[in-house]
């Protein structure tokens, strides 16, 4: 490829060389001059060989006698046939190289296989072109090496979780190799990160324990705030028993609202629902061992509750 572009004519030098090829035939075949015609074909071929023209984005990189005699940049320029001679164009836009490192081992011993890319240009051409003999198979292999001395010194956790941190690392040491040839790098991307299905497995229950541990955490402060928001319920319904029978009779209120719904209460809580009923009960209790007649006594202090009258 390097060598097309190097052969290769623009259409300014080509329309020019064509135009004195037809002078030449023209000048042979019709007044059959042949001097004028040689000097018109050499005069092509002169043209075709010193008039070169370079895009925006190209550097052309020529030597003179074997020393360097400069580097042309965007337009039209002359070089002397035969003396100099363009070595290498070189392109100055962004460009990007993929590469990947397989079965290489983290600081924990785990192999995986990493994706990258890498996106670099070339910032001084004269470098590029004489500092070393094929740049763009060296960024291949700088990027390469780079990747998988990076992944040897970093953990597993820290290469899934911190990708950006890992791009940094992997421009500034891919910048430092190839910053002697003229390259730039602009950035560089971790595409994928692939670990092995069992281990995939593993930290899938790992991470599956992490939450089950997380959310009975969670429970437990849970059960702790409502321990200790029935403390000062408790604290509160100790200074106030009429409040804790209220609260009471509205929970049995709320429970038989259902219909159907049967409750089997002890005697104890009907008491403590009725302190009056308690009390008479424990003054019957009283006249009773005393020697009077209790059942007696309770109907006289039990009130009178006259049966409904059938309409």
């Amino acid at each position: 490829m390097a060598a097309a572009r190097l052969g290769s004519m623009n259409s300014i030098t080509a329309f020019l060389v064509l135009v004195c090829f037809g002078a030449a035939a023209a000048t042979f075949l019709l007044w059959a001059n042949p001097y004028l015609a040689f000097a018109c074909f050499a005069v092509g071929v002169v043209i075709g060989m010193s008039l070169k023209m370079a895009n925006v984005w190209q550097k052309f990189v020529i030597l003179r006698m074997g020393k360097l005699q400069g580097v042309k940049g965007a337009g039209m320029f002359v070089i002397i046939p035969l003396l100099d001679r363009v070595v290498a164009v070189i392109d100055g836009r962004i460009q990007t190289t993929a590469f990947n490192a397989e079965q290489a081992l983290t600081k924990d011993t785990v192999p995986v296989n990493v994706d990258a890319i890498i996106f670099w240009h070339v910032e001084d051409a004269e470098k590029a072109a004489l500092a070393i003999t094929n740049y763009r198979e060296a960024i291949d292999r700088v990027a390469q090496t780079s990747l998988r001395e990076m992944i040897g010194s970093s953990m597993l956790a820290a290469l899934l979780s911190d990708r950006k941190e890992a791009d940094e690392q992997l421009k500034v040491e891919i910048g430092q190799k190839t910053a002697p040839w003229g390259i730039s790098v602009t950035s560089v991307e971790i595409r994928d990160v692939a670990i092995p299905v069992a281990l995939q497995d593993a930290m899938s229950r790992q991470a599956q324990a992490e939450r089950e541990k997380q959310a009975r955490v969670i429970l437990g402060s849970a059960e702790a705030a409502i321990a200790g928001k029935f403390v000062e319920a408790a604290a509160m319904y100790a200074g106030h028993p009429i409040a804790l029978q209220l609260r009471a009779m509205n929970i049995i209120y709320e429970t038989t609202k259902e219909r159907g719904a049967t409750i089997l209460m002890p005697s104890s809580m009907v008491d403590s629902l009725n302190p009056s009923a308690g009390m008479l009960a424990a003054a019957v209790a009283i006249k009773g061992a005393n020697g009077q007649e209790p059942v007696r006594a309770a109907a006289a202090a039990a009130p009178i509750v006259k049966p409904p009258v059938a309409a």
